[in-house]
């Protein structure tokens, strides 16, 4: 029998083969990105963690961790003295209940933000910031009714802004210290907008908008009533009664 010519179109090239050719290269291509990545460094390791976060016996210690533990510090560096002011000035019992929330409230968590700040090397501060200053300021030359609503106008926004920065923590920290901070921290903010609230001199309306504008906004409180404003008298200076911030050194990052 003689043999059978060869089809034309058939080989390497045509059929079977090129089916198998384009296997070939589709796999080729799926290969490549993973052996161009091979020897990049996997960016979950520790080695590649943000500068910013430090390494400590309760967990690691982020930027927002430290910060967080710092507005502590000073939120009862003006809100203790605040508080004190509200005692004394306020013309109501239910401002002068919240001054007295405050000052109980603030000198609890003063201490416990004084012992995690100890325990983690986070420096403190023993005074108010500019703004804090500036509120105590317009509180001490307040006087009567006008007090009153400079008071739970300001305060209640202080305490709406630092309200949802310590749920921010709270969800987000992987340090056990901060956890607590923040468990207490929400505790007694919660506790100090309702007995704000309570004194029925807080402007909804004008809380939201407040809230609304930029962080660096000052809250303007409402106008009071010019019949029951009372002639202003120069308060002597207010001291403030949280003890300093003992210094420690920053903890140690772990090998």
């Amino acid at each position: 029998m003689r043999p059978r010519p060869p089809i034309k179109g058939r080989g390497i090239f045509n059929g079977t083969g090129l089916i198998i050719t384009g296997l070939a290269a589709t796999a080729a291509a799926l290969l490549f990105p993973l052996w161009s990545y091979a020897d990049r460094p996997d960016p979950t390791d520790a080695t590649t963690l943000s500068a910013q976060t430090v390494t400590t016996p309760y967990g690691p210690l982020s930027a927002q961790d430290r910060d967080f533990v710092t507005k502590v510090r000073l939120a009862g560096l003006w809100e203790l003295p605040a508080g004190q002011l509200a005692e004394r000035k306020g013309t109501t019992q239910a401002v002068r209940d919240a001054g007295r929330h405050l000052v109980d409230g603030h000198t609890s968590l003063d201490a416990h933000v004084r012992t995690v700040a100890s325990q983690l090397g986070v420096p403190l501060p023993n005074e108010p910031n500019e703004q804090q200053k500036q509120w105590l300021a317009t509180l001490n030359s307040a006087q009567g009714q006008d007090f009153d609503r400079k008071f739970a106008g300001i305060l209640r926004f202080a305490h709406g802004r630092v309200f949802s920065l310590v749920a921010q923590v709270r969800a987000g920290t992987q340090n056990s210290l901060v956890r607590d901070l923040a468990d207490d921290a929400n505790a007694t903010v919660l506790d100090h907008i309702k007995v704000l609230e309570a004194t029925g001199y807080v402007d909804f309306s004008a809380l939201a908008r407040d809230l609304a504008a930029p962080p660096s906004a000052v809250p303007t409180p409402p106008e009071v009533d010019p019949a029951s404003a009372v002639p202003v008298v120069p308060s002597p200076s207010t001291t403030y009664a949280l003890p300093p911030a003992a210094s420690s050194p920053p903890p140690a990052n772990s090998p």
